[in-house]
């Protein structure tokens, strides 16, 4: 018989329906009745026929129209939200903002097969989790299971297949197995091992009777989902499913397989648990979070799923067939117990880093072109001179965007005979600004990596030596450093781009209409552009403030040195998105001003990203509403279509003109040397 999950107030309500002819008002009259049925005073409704209310989707917020039949607009387990009039809207009721989630868009089909063995999962491969681009596939008994091979997109009302599976190895399950085995034999054998059979943290000592031992794991993660602040966004939520998944394949955590394969179950179902982005300190992990992660799990607190939107868990759980997870000893502990909230939005911030960081080399090429630079700076033996791996790889890019005798530019052979000598340092060092940004994101994605596929938690079970041992792995310091070390350097890709757009919008610098748009006073252009990339940036500056230097002891002085990491990982995701901003700023600036030195042309690759960009924004005749046009743009960047645009003409080039490896002479910088692939130089 179908059924209906209806909130009302403060309370889910299922409701069956055998007929499904009936209408939404039926719908919502039915769920009224059952409502006021336990009500001493029938909350406050005197006659359910005259109540009027209006019912909406829980996902999508849509209203449905009271006549309608609820086999037109309903599927069987919907989740749905009835507000009386009169009420505010409920504050148990979370609503999904619509068109944020990337998890109720259509899924293509990439065909391919990833293992998941606690050892090899990538930072892309998390992000990629994280869109749903990937289920996991359970090994069981050399048989493969997979928890469902299709997703419902709920809202498309669409079945979208999976091919991108990932799956755990058998190897990882025989781990997992042996480290259960041998927490069994230390509870039947009655020893005292922290975490299994002992209180937690200052509690250490407090031994815990075999008849509590569940209960003791239930009251870990409850009395632990203490965070507070928004909820994780579907997508980041899913990485830290996912990554906690990855971490307890290592098979060193005491995790049962039953309690594995439920959370296996739950990510492909996208059941989401309701987890607060603030509440940890990043030591001992990320016990808030993760503590809030499985409590979801267990059917307790809120979850989200396409299907239902945010609801009660036990319901969003039994809507998708599945069971709340019941805890074995240890099994709570390794639930919370690691830096994966760190992690999890340190690999975000790591692969939109190197998506920005790319682009911006396209951004301040273009940006160089309008204002009539100079390749000079960009000269290969001008970088073998200081062979920074970022800079030689920003020089490179740069000369294969430029003008040369692979795609010459109208603009640069214009000015070819000018008489300024060199550039400000905004345009010639962006390979020493932008090299350094470059060589220290992928010194990050190292670490962010090496951390995705550590076992954090404690204490550690080592099957194969017969004991458990309590160490520090929990200890958030490695990833909260590195995303530091990466807010500082890739702020500056939007602070020497803030200093390009002043010089685009000032006309004694640019030789450009002030601001970029004709009939100024009249129109005001791109004034209050650069204020907001000036803005952007000056909160950049403060948000770069390293989160890690500062340590305040908690659990009763057991835990006297943490890490902060959970912060160093929102701020910096925070500075890379007004980076994002900034260079969307700087590169519809570069467009508008290219549009007054028509009909010249720039080099082939920087107008196909011209063309890109007019494909979304139109140019700035007059003034018009700006917000749009720079989210339309920083659309294209973190999409990363401007780079996709560029790559292969870039590829192209560097296939071609490799220099030759040779010493240093003193006609190495000849304008015919064979290292630089330019015969025409501007501004001798």
């Amino acid at each position: 018989m179908p059924r209906f999950t209806v909130h009302i107030r403060d309370e889910w309500l299922a409701v069956p329906c055998r007929d499904t002819t009936n209408t939404i008002q039926w719908l919502g009259q039915e769920s009224l009745k059952r409502y006021i049925k336990n009500k001493p005073d029938n909350g406050g409704i005197t006659a359910v026929k005259d109540t009027r209310f209006v019912v909406r989707r829980c996902q999508s917020l849509g209203l449905l129209d009271a006549d309608d039949t609820i086999e037109d607009v309903l599927e069987d387990n919907d989740f749905v939200e009835l507000a009386i009039e009169g009420d505010t809207m409920s504050p148990d009721f979370i609503p999904c903002e619509p068109g944020v989630s990337h998890l109720t868009a259509a899924y293509r089909e990439p065909g391919e097969y990833i293992s998941l063995d606690g050892n090899s999962l990538t930072s892309t491969d998390l992000v990629n989790l994280g869109r749903g681009l990937y289920k996991i596939k359970v090994m069981i008994n050399d048989c493969i299971l997979c928890h469902g091979l299709s997703v419902l997109i709920f809202n498309l009302n669409l079945i979208i297949p999976f091919a991108n599976i990932f799956q755990l190895t058998a190897e990882a399950e025989r781990k997992v197995v042996q480290a259960r085995e041998l927490l069994d034999t230390i509870v039947k054998e009655n020893k005292v091992v922290y975490g299994i059979t002992t209180g937690f943290g200052k509690f250490a000592r407090t031994v815990i009777p075999v008849s509590k031992l569940k209960e003791l794991q239930e009251n870990l993660v409850r009395s632990h989902s203490a965070g507070v602040g928004n909820p994780l966004s579907p997508e980041r939520t899913r990485m830290l499913l996912a990554l906690r998944i990855n971490v307890l394949a290592k098979g060193h955590s005491g995790i049962s397989l039953e309690t594995l394969h439920a959370m296996i179950q739950a990510f492909n179902a996208s059941c989401l648990s309701f987890v607060p982005e603030k509440g940890t300190v990043g030591a001992s992990g990320d016990l808030a979070p993760l503590s809030h992660l499985a409590l979801g799990l267990m059917g307790e607190g809120k979850m989200w799923s396409p299907k239902s939107g945010w609801a009660d868990a036990k319901y969003v759980l039994e809507a998708h067939g599945l069971k709340p997870i019941s805890l074995k000893p240890k099994e709570g502990l390794a639930l919370i117990n690691g830096t994966q909230m760190i992690t999890s939005m340190g690999a975000e911030a790591v692969e939109r880093a190197l998506a920005i960081a790319q682009q911006a080399d396209i951004i301040a090429a273009l940006t160089l072109e309008v204002l009539k630079g100079t390749t000079k700076a960009f000269d290969s033996d001008i970088h073998t001179l200081r062979p920074h791996p970022g800079q030689i790889e920003v020089a490179q890019r740069f000369r294969s965007l430029l003008d040369s005798d692979h795609h010459p530019s109208q603009i640069a052979e214009s000015h070819r005979f000018c008489d300024r000598v060199q550039d400000a340092y905004t345009m010639r060092c962006c390979p020493q600004v932008h090299g350094v940004t470059n060589d220290t994101i992928k010194f990050v994605q190292n670490i962010i990596n090496t951390e995705i596929n550590s076992a954090t938690d404690n204490p550690m079970v080592f099957a194969e030596r017969g004991e458990t041992i309590s160490g520090g792995n929990f200890h958030g310091e490695y990833p909260a450093k590195a995303l530091d070390f990466l807010a500082i350097a890739v702020h500056e890709l939007a602070s020497i781009s803030e200093r390009r757009i002043e010089r685009l919008c000032n006309p004694s610098l640019s030789e450009l209409p002030a601001f970029l748009v004709n009939e100024g006073g009249l129109n005001s252009g791109f004034m209050i552009a650069h204020c907001t990339a000036a803005a952007l940036v000056s909160e950049n500056k403060v948000l770069c403030h390293p989160s890690s230097v500062d340590s305040l002891s908690t659990s009763a002085a057991t835990e006297d040195h943490v890490s902060m990491g959970g912060w160093a990982a929102r701020k910096a995701l925070r500075v890379i998105e007004h980076v994002e901003q900034v260079l969307a700023i700087e590169l519809l600036a570069a467009c508008q001003g290219i549009e007054f030195l028509r009909p010249l042309r720039t080099t082939t690759p920087l107008e196909k990203v011209y063309e890109l960009v007019r494909s979304v924004v139109k140019p700035w005749i007059k003034d018009r509403f700006m917000s749009p046009d720079i989210e339309a743009v920083h659309r294209l960047l973190i999409d990363q279509k401007v780079w996709n645009v560029a790559k292969p003409y870039i590829d192209k080039y560097q296939s071609e003109y490799i220099p030759e490896s040779r010493p240093v002479s003193p006609t190495a910088f000849s304008l015919d040397s064979p290292a630089s692939p330019r015969k025409r130089v501007r501004h001798e």
